[in-house]
């Protein structure tokens, strides 16, 4: 713990711990825990038996997982390439277009009201350093921010997520086969376990996203509650009919 610590206070972070991706660890959660949710409740409603549940609740557990943060590491990874590719444009243009872009710059500060002497002082500051002139116009022509975050770690940081919040949902029907438990209410502790996950997750994604805690708690149980309402109402049905 302390050396974890001391990473957090010398600005070496560990990416886990790092607030920056708290979003990462939400939505990796959310889905982990609702994909899977979904799969126990459909094996409930269609009365499967332990060993199925445990075996299709893993196999949607690992792939989804390995899915998920796959699609989230190509994501990050290509718009860390659009931004480096526009980066790389303006500063051809201002080395050889660079008159228009001077213009260009004097267009945007004109705009938030800058004039005259006081203009032109901005521009010149500005146009005098390459680095600065290509980091305003990203931002102020492109509306282009870069994210620091690497794409391995929020793949990494989605995985680990989906994993360990989509685990949940299994946990009774494990600790059923370890311990060799009674099988009459395993889905209601499925239930609660994967509620109280879900809530752990809600709380977190009002952090990340700032918004009120008991409206983003509230949303995350919806989702939950509706998918599995859906999976087991399927089971139920496909069990009935075609089984």
């Amino acid at each position: 713990m302390q050396k974890i610590e001391d990473k957090l206070h010398t600005g070496k972070k560990l990416f886990l711990f790092d607030r920056a991706y708290i979003s990462e660890f939400v939505y990796g959660g959310i889905d982990g825990a609702i994909t899977t949710f979904a799969v126990v409740a459909g094996a409930a409603g269609a009365n499967a038996d332990l060993k199925w549940v445990l075996i299709f609740g893993f196999a949607n557990l690992i792939a989804d997982g390995f899915s998920m943060s796959v699609g989230n590491f190509l994501s990050v990874k290509a718009e860390h390439e659009d931004y480096d590719k526009h980066r790389e444009i303006e500063y051809w243009e201002i080395e050889n277009l660079r008159e228009k872009e001077i213009e260009e710059i004097r267009e945007i500060y004109a705009a938030k009201g800058f004039k005259g002497e006081l203009l032109e002082q901005v521009v010149e500051v500005i146009t005098s350093n390459d680095d600065v002139w290509v980091d305003t116009m990203m931002k102020e022509e492109l509306e282009m921010a870069k994210d620091d975050k690497a794409p391995i770690q929020t793949a990494t940081a989605t995985f680990l997520s989906f994993i360990a919040i989509g685990l949940i949902p299994l946990l009774s029907y494990l600790a059923a086969i370890i311990f060799d438990l009674g099988k009459g209410n395993l889905f209601l502790y499925s239930c609660i376990a994967t509620g109280i996950g879900l809530i752990v997750v809600g709380n977190l994604k009002a952090v990340a996203t700032r918004t009120n805690r008991f409206r983003a708690i509230a949303e995350t149980l919806s989702l939950g509650g509706i998918a599995a309402f859906l999976a087991y109402f399927v089971g139920e049905v496909l069990q009935r009919y075609l089984l």
